[in-house]
Parts: structure tokens; sequence; C-alpha cells
């Protein structure tokens, strides 16, 4: 029998790391557009449903929480049906979606519609990473993982400029239309280009933990999300769903740790590197997207200017984080993972630091983007490159369990830092009648996003000082008995 040489393998697994970047990049770039898109595109879908905006807004509440329901089972999905029809069966979800959902009559059917939208949405980047953890050579992870990173640059940038250009020239339908050509590229290339590959597991499914977790996952993020628009927490509409929702997760962390079988591998928490990038994928994340949440609504509210415009002065940020994620996570395969994250910390609190000390009802917009230009430079140096350094050293078998983590984790994170902002923020806006006391309701609530990216730093202290070698990052898989901390 004939066997493959050295140099000819390394050339299979690039070839094959090149076909998968494709098909996930542009699924990423499809479902990153779509939400950019979406989120300018609120008051317009009230006016063209004659819907109160609160209403509406249940468009893009409705696909996140379809989405946090349907992450915990890409482990399971890629184990029992293996990583590509898992990815194909997303991209169809997501894509039919799109289709349906741009022919709505009434917003509560494009409620619905974008719950099916969020189904596909919630595999789509767990299971894409997956594959991409799988092909990649352990020694280049932070090559692939920047690959990763362009649909960060492409989206945030183009999203909101394309969404006004098509919600003023077409009608609101081409904001769903427009990922029909995507969606049928990335379906025909996933088709023809990604390697089938067996099925890792024939586990059956945990199902008390799914039924634990995803309602879980929905109902705390609801109340969350439902406490941040009312301004208030203790609200029982907000307050209960959190609590059960709370109390779902807890149940299902308990049998995690007993189960034969659990639906996510709980025990990689006892890796150091994996526990510490998990706790900082939880601060960061509601630091950064907190932040977010204010920024177009500084814009809007307090300097008067319009969706399309807010967009466009976001750019230089989306601009910044894209160009310094892919530098930095190509440099974590040679640099010291805890040395870039904390750097990168300190760099994106600086420029949201300067952002908002700087907040005032005319101050001018060139000194607002160079400020955020320096914390798009901190938060490139962060989300991948801890993705990254977490993951891996993960064995084959746990790299799904790990990224669906990961994703669950930051999504947790994220809706925890907007609900945040937006009941500090409420809270501050109350009795405001001018311009300057606007600004000043939104400078204090934008300390308390520079905080939570502060108290990020914490965890980041406890990942790797230095890249770890080729041989010990490749050697053994992780096991209960193998796993120590670094």
């Amino acid at each position: 029998m004939s066997t493959v040489t050295g140099p000819t393998r390394t050339a299979e697994s690039a070839a094959t790391l090149a076909r998968t970047l494709v098909v996930v990049i542009i699924g990423s770039i499809m479902a990153v557009l779509d939400v950019t898109i979406v989120n300018v595109a609120m008051h317009p879908l009230a006016a063209a449903f004659d819907a109160p905006l609160a209403t509406v807004q249940w468009v893009a509440t409705g696909y996140t929480l379809a989405l946090c329901a349907v992450i915990p089972l890409a482990a399971w999905a890629m184990g029992r049906f293996g990583a590509k029809r898992t990815y194909l069966t997303a991209l169809a979800l997501f894509t039919g979606g799109s289709a349906v959902a741009s022919l709505s009559w009434n917003i509560e059917t494009l409620v619905l519609l974008r719950v099916v939208q969020g189904l596909g949405g919630g595999l789509l980047v767990p299971v894409g990473m997956a594959m991409v953890i799988r092909a990649a050579n352990r020694e280049h992870m932070g090559r692939a993982m920047a690959m990763l990173g362009i649909p960060v640059l492409i989206g945030p940038v183009s999203g909101p400029i394309l969404g006004g250009w098509l919600i003023d020239t077409a009608s609101w339908h081409w904001i769903f239309l427009v990922n029909l050509p995507v969606g049928a590229v990335a379906l025909l290339l996933a088709a023809r280009l990604l390697r089938s590959d067996e099925t890792r597991s024939v586990r059956r499914l945990d199902v008390p933990g799914l039924l634990m977790l995803s309602p879980g996952l929905a109902l705390l993020i609801y109340g969350l999300s439902t406490g941040g628009a009312r301004g208030d927490f203790t609200m029982p509409g907000a307050l209960l769903p959190a609590v059960a929702g709370l109390l779902l997760v807890a149940g299902f962390v308990a049998r995690g740790l007993t189960a034969r079988h659990p639906l996510l591998q709980l025990r990689l928490f006892h890796d150091r590197t994996f526990a510490a990038g998990i706790a900082t994928m939880v601060l960061f994340p509601a630091g950064y997207f907190g932040s977010m949440l204010l920024t177009p609504m500084y814009y809007q509210t307090t300097r008067g200017l319009t969706a399309t415009e807010s967009g466009l002065l976001g750019a230089p940020l989306a601009v910044a984080v894209g160009t310094s994620m892919q530098i930095a996570t190509r440099r974590i395969d040679k640099a010291s993972p805890r040395l870039m994250v904390i750097s990168g910390i300190f760099v994106a609190a600086l420029g949201l630091s300067l952002f908002g000390l700087q907040l005032g009802p005319d101050t001018p917009y060139w000194r607002l983007c160079a400020a955020m230009l320096v914390m798009g430079a901190g938060v490139g140096m962060v989300m991948m490159p801890v993705n990254t350094t977490a993951t891996r050293t993960l064995a084959p078998d746990d790299i799904p369990s790990g990224s669906t983590t990961i994703n669950i984790v930051s999504q947790i994170g994220t809706s925890i830092g907007t609900a945040l902002m937006s009941v500090v923020l409420a809270s501050n806006m109350t009795g405001t009648t001018s311009q300057r006391q606007q600004a000043a309701a939104f400078q204090h609530t934008y300390w308390w996003a520079v905080t939570l990216l502060i108290l990020a730093g914490v965890p980041a202290l406890l990942l790797p000082r230095r890249r770890r070698s080729p041989d010990s990052s490749t050697s053994a898989p992780v096991t209960p008995t193998s796993i120590r901390t670094r």
C-alpha cells in the first residue's frame, strides 16, 4: 500500500483548509451583513407595517432568541450528522428564511420568519469555526482564525450603508432578498468544496440537558432584553424570565457535571486557558457591544443625525477592528497570548475613555472617530486572539463543544452588556431637557462600558504567558485526566 508523504499531506491539508475558509467566510459575511442591515431598518419597518417600534424590535429580538436556543445543538449535530451536513442545513435555513421573510404581509409573520433565520444563523458560526479549527495546522491556527475575521471587517462597514441604500432606493423587501444570491453561492460552494466528514459520535442527544439549556438561554436573554428596553430589570416581565432562565442554566450546569454524555463538555473548564478565555469572552463583549448600542443612539438623539449618517461615522471603528484583528490573530501564532490580549484590553479601554471624556453636544466628529479608531485597534487584539488561544489545544472531538461554548458565552455577554447600558442610560436620561444634559447622560453610561472592558483583563491574566511549543500543542488529546493548568 502507498502511504501519504509529509509534503503531500501538508499540501492536502492546506487545500482542505483553503476550501473550508472560502465557504465559511462567505456564509459568515451573509450572516453579519443581515444583522447589520436589519439593525438600521427598524424605523422603516415600523412605517411600512404601521406597527409600534417596540413591536418591530422583535424582528431583531426573535432572531437573537432563536439563535441562542439552537447554538447548544451545534456540537451534537456535528457529531450526529457530520459538520458538512449540519453547515448545509444551516445555510439552507438561513437563505430560505430570508426568501420567505421578504414576502411577509404583516409584522407578526416577519418576526416568525426571522426566527427561522435565527435557527440557521445559530449554527453557522460555531459549526463554521469548528470546521476551520479542525482543518487548520495547530502551529498556524492564528492565520486561519484571522481569515475568519474578514466578515467582521466587511459586514459592519458595508451593512449599514447597504441597508440604508436599499431602503432609500428600493424597499424593505430587499434587505432580505440581498441574502439570496450570497446564500445560493455559499450552498453551491459548500456542497462542492467541503469534504464529507464521518460522524464522530453516535451518542444519543442529551434531551434533558437541551430542554434546560436552550429555553434557559432564551428566557435569560429575553428577560435581559425586556429589562433593558423598559429600563427596569425589576418588572415582572423582565425579572421572572431572567430568573427562570438562570435556574434552568444552573440546572444544566449541575447535570453537565454528572451526566455520562452531556450536551456540552463542561470538563473543558478544568483547562485554565479555556476557562480564562471563556471568562474574558463574557466580560469584553459585554463592554464592547454595550458601547456599540450607545454610539448610534448618541449620534441620532443628541446630534440629530440620520441612521445612515451614524452608520457612516461607525465605519472607522469597523475598519480599525477588522484591520487590527487580521494583524493580531496572525501574530498570535508567535506572540505571547497574555501580553497581546492584555495590551488590547488596555488600548480598547483607553480609546473608549477618550471617546467618553470628550463627549458633548458639539464635539467635532473627527475627534470622536479618532477615539474610536484607538478603541478598534484594541478590540481587534482581543476577540479573535482569545478564541484562537482558548481552542488551540483542544482535542479534535472536543472542538465542536469548545467552539459552541465560546459562542454561547459571547452571546450572553453581549446581551448582558446591551441590557445594562440600556438601563443605565434610561435612568440617566430621565428629566434631561437639553443636548448638553443628554450628552452628560451618555458620558456617564460609557464609563460602565469602560469598567467592563477593564474587568475583562482579570481573567485574561490567566492566559498563557508564552506560545506553547508545537510538540506540546499537538501531542495529546485533552482528557479528564490529562488536563493541566498552563
